[in-house]
């Protein structure tokens, strides 16, 4: 429909008076919530020109994206995170390519209500999550009625909502295969299992072993959420607890640049006694000392596709999920050969 679109055209679509939809979309009380929800959804797929309450685009700009940071499993909920400052300046590149307005939302959603009402109510035309976190079956909910939305992360079974994300299980699989060729055969992985991108990187990490007939010690699998400090506390466990390890796969940079923290301060050279691989590729693995080997994911194309997925769900289009490839950086952490 065109911008003319009338009170009484979208309450004979959503199927309610004119009364109710003119309440509806002044945000009233007298109003449920998932009526308010039906009507806005109605309202701005119809081209309704009176949104006082409803997401409205910037002044110039084609469209506006909303970057929304769950609260992460294993990770702070931080912007300032130097993965997420990757990701969100690849994002970034990618709408002003496209005329796109960005906005950097603090909210922290935590259930289906909190993923619907942010929806309906923040000023964007569409919403990219970084990140899962514990929202999966909530964000498969939000997708029975909501489609404007993009998340970065893992690709999980009976997933109905779009993603993007690195091939997590084959960059764990060639980060530990690096090591493994290295001639290393106690490598400890570090990082925590519960988030599902970091098990994809551990599944990876246990085919990888598989693959040369090797069994993974249970003492060597240590959880380290995504600071520098947890990671130093998880090497330390492994120095008090006298577990033998030449290698250690850590599941980010960040928890990488804290196990090499720890080797040094123990006294043990890197890589010579002790050879580490990252995940990410931030710019800190580059100027680390040693500079960290590392899986790098392409966050310019990550940017990209979110982007023009999300452009293509709010033209009535269901983007499909997509993996990107991973990529070995070596570097001087797990040796040059």
């Amino acid at each position: 429909m065109s911008s003319r679109t009338r009170l009484e055209d979208l309450a004979t679509i959503a199927g309610v008076s004119i009364a109710t939809v003119s309440r509806a979309l002044n945000n009233s009380p007298a109003v449920n919530d998932e009526t308010k929800r039906r009507v806005w959804k109605i309202a701005r797929e119809q081209n309704y020109n009176f949104r006082p309450s409803m997401p409205a685009m910037l002044s110039g700009a084609a469209a506006t994206i909303a970057v929304v940071i769950p609260t992460p499993q294993g990770r702070q909920t931080r912007v300032s995170d130097p993965f997420f400052q990757e990701l969100i300046g690849g994002i970034a590149e990618a709408a002003r390519a496209v005329s796109c307005d960005l906005l950097i939302s603090h909210l922290a959603p935590e259930n289906v209500d909190d993923l619907a009402n942010l929806m309906t109510t923040n000023r964007a035309e569409g919403v990219i999550f970084l990140g899962q976190s514990l929202l999966h079956e909530r964000l498969n909910a939000l997708a029975e009625t909501e489609s404007r939305f993009i998340v970065w992360g893992a690709e999980l079974p009976g997933q109905k909502y779009c993603s993007v994300g690195s091939d997590n299980i084959r960059g764990g699989a060639r980060a530990t295969s690096h090591l493994l060729n290295q001639g290393r055969r106690r490598i400890a992985f570090l990082g925590d299992t519960a988030a599902w991108e970091v098990q994809q990187r551990y599944e990876g990490y246990v085919n990888a072993h598989r693959r040369l007939g090797l069994t993974v010690d249970p003492d060597l699998i240590v959880p380290a959420q995504f600071e520098i400090s947890y990671a130093e506390a998880a090497v330390d466990s492994l120095t008090s607890r006298e577990v033998a390890f030449d290698g250690i796969f850590a599941a980010g940079d960040l928890i990488a640049l804290g196990a090499i923290r720890s080797l040094l301060k123990s006294g043990r050279a890197v890589p010579q006694d002790v050879a580490v691989v990252g995940y990410d590729n931030i710019q800190l693995a580059a100027y680390a000392s040693p500079a960290l080997t590392t899986i790098s994911q392409d966050m310019e194309k990550a940017g990209r596709l979110m982007i023009s997925k999300l452009l293509s769900a709010g033209e009535g289009k269901p983007p499909r999920s997509e993996r990107l490839p991973t990529e070995l950086i070596v570097r001087e952490s797990c040796g040059l050969a």
